[in-house]
């Protein structure tokens, strides 16, 4: 079982506390067994204080970080502020030195940089602090308006942008049909693109919103047919340049680019999932071709199509 410790720093957030469990302690395989056990640390294994201005016990000290496979550094008054602990300091680093996965939640993020993980990475936290991050780690390339980054150390910004990350952690380790579980449990869309906005800079109509998120999931029901520009504004009623401008204010990529993104998700979803031939998928996902699917599947995910499949449908399945 793949071992995550999640360290919990003074002036927790209470919500981010909850994320690694709510979403890798609900993740399943086929035989309904857990893929991952979560645990919670403190520097000292004593209780933490939280922004709710209640404390919260943790079971355990940082000497369980030696057993992690990931590690994430949950958000805290006390990750923004230094000096770092040095027990917290060499249990990190230890971790990164021996392989394990790095990740972090929101304000997690200024440990990794303030050890330097982050140099020269790409990397993200919470908008309202991300003018602070900037100014204090110039060596890291910060993408401040993004629900998260995977740059070998993954990086979250704030609240639910955790469980976006974790949901994509989920996925890259045991595929879509797992993920897609996690987040039916949970109650929230499967996938949030990375590069997505993390925020929303103008009040709209509520109504607008509904107009949206229908529109997208009549997309995601038709995605092996025609769903260019024209036929999506048609659906919505708008003129093709407003609906252009208003998708990328909402969701921070453009129609295009979200239709590609759906598409190329369909394909893994159905490479896990059935044995239809490469072509079958290309057709069934919209990508048209095979050519056309390898040449983008292999561009997003790095591996051919074949390749995927067999790392989740072996063959003496």
């Amino acid at each position: 079982m793949h071992e995550i410790v999640a360290i919990a720093l003074q002036d927790s957030v209470v919500l981010d506390l909850g994320i690694p469990h709510q979403v890798f302690g609900t993740a399943r395989d086929a035989d309904g067994e857990s893929l991952y056990r979560v645990r919670i640390a403190s520097v000292d294994g004593r209780p933490i204080r939280t922004t709710a201005g209640f404390e919260a016990a943790v079971a355990d000290d940082l000497a369980i970080v030696a057993e992690a496979d990931t590690v994430i550094l949950l958000p805290g008054g006390e990750a923004r502020v230094g000096p770092i602990d040095p027990q917290l300091r060499d249990a990190v680093l230890g971790a990164h030195e021996r392989g394990a996965r790095l990740m972090s939640i929101c304000t997690g993020a200024f440990v990794l940089a303030e050890l330097g993980l982050l140099d020269g990475r790409r990397a993200t936290t919470y908008w309202l602090r991300s003018a602070e991050f900037a100014a204090r780690f110039p060596e890291v390339r910060l993408e401040p308006d993004v629900l998260f980054v995977d740059d070998g150390i993954l990086t979250s910004a704030g609240v639910a942008a955790g469980l976006d990350l974790c949901l994509h952690v989920v996925r890259t380790d045991h595929g879509m049909l797992v993920a897609n579980e996690v987040a039916r449990r949970l109650v929230m869309p499967a996938i949030r693109f990375g590069g997505q906005s993390q925020y929303i800079e103008r009040a709209r109509p509520a109504d607008e919103g509904d107009r949206f998120s229908e529109l997208q999931e009549w997309a995601r029901e038709r995605l092996d047919s025609d769903l260019s520009l024209p036929r999506l504004a048609q659906r919505a009623a708008l003129s093709e340049r407003t609906l252009a401008r208003r998708f990328q204010e909402r969701t921070g990529v453009s129609p295009g680019a979200w239709l590609a993104a759906e598409r190329l998700d369909r394909a893994r979803e159905l490479l896990e999932s059935t044995d239809l031939s490469v072509k079958e998928v290309a057709a069934a996902s919209g990508l048209g071709t095979a050519a056309n699917l390898r040449s983008r599947f292999a561009g997003r995910f790095g591996v051919p199509p074949t390749e995927y499949r067999r790392s989740f449908r072996p063959v003496s399945a």
